[in-house]
């Protein structure tokens, strides 16, 4: 065994590259994102530019979004149905199923489909952009390859994710209350008078709110991971993996804090 192998068996080596390898890739996340945000807020990309991303991120995403969207709602039907028949509740289904989409669902899986159609390609297509080194001729031309590359990426996503997390509300509000009405049997007038007694406006902006600092989190987890893929078609498949597993993981956290936060702020307006 070389000297090389054994220092890298050692204990002590080991342990301190466990701890200095995440260290330094969250470091290098966060001054990522600082640029970003720098050149987001300095200067906008073109317009030509920017459509391009928002078409290929928000409408492209619409079938994905509104079949997710439908199917949250009935599945929520079904599943809250059998809990609220016990208890003779039925009628107060429409609450249940539009609140857990409008609050949770709707925002979380909406981000979690989009992180894994949005995201992975966003990071496939910086992969191959930085493998073949076209990253590294925009750098030689002396153009900001953060400017041209991730802004418009970075603005699609945190402006069309909180758009297409309300059309998957809506969606599945709309097929949620179809099947509560036509196959479970309940009243369409009591579906939505709950619906209106427990769902306020601060219920609808916390959702949008999640669904923007989810849209943040994939644009830069899926830039990030694109500009530092590896040479290699198993690199840039490895970026995109990673883009899907560290921004789903980031959504969750993300949705945590939030729920923390939302849960203080509600106990503040209404103390009772």
């Amino acid at each position: 065994m070389s000297i090389v192998q054994q220092e890298r068996w050692n204990p002590v080596v080991w342990l301190g590259e466990l701890v200095i390898a995440p260290v330094s890739v969250i470091g290098d996340f966060a001054l990522f994102a600082l640029l970003t945000l720098r050149w987001t807020f300095s200067r906008w990309p073109k317009g030509n530019v920017l459509w391009a991303n928002l078409y290929q991120i928000g409408v492209l995403s619409l079938p994905v979004v509104m079949v997710t969207g439908g199917f949250i709602g009935m599945v929520l039907a079904v599943q809250s149905y059998d809990q609220l028949r016990v208890m003779h509740m039925e009628s107060r289904l429409g609450s249940v199923v539009n609140m857990t989409l409008v609050k949770e669902l709707g925002p979380v899986l909406a981000a979690t489909m989009l992180a894994g159609r949005v995201g992975s390609a966003i990071a496939a297509e910086l992969g191959t952009m930085r493998v073949t080194e076209q990253i590294d001729a925009l750098e030689a031309l002396g153009a900001d390859p953060i400017q041209y590359l991730v802004v418009p990426r970075f603005l699609g996503c945190v402006l069309l994710i909180p758009m297409l997390t309300i059309i998957a509300d809506t969606v599945g509000m709309l097929c949620g209350w179809i099947f509560s009405t036509t196959v479970l049997g309940i009243n369409s007038y009591y579906y939505w008078y709950h619906t209106y007694a427990y769902i306020s406006l601060l219920d609808v902006y916390s959702g949008i709110l999640k669904s923007i600092s989810f849209g943040a989190a994939i644009a830069l987890v899926s830039c990030h991971r694109g500009f530092h893929a590896k040479a290699g078609a198993q690199g840039v498949g490895t970026a995109a993996t990673q883009t899907f597993v560290f921004s789903f993981v980031l959504i969750l956290f993300l949705d945590f804090l939030a729920g923390v936060v939302l849960s203080q702020v509600y106990i503040w307006l209404d103390p009772a």
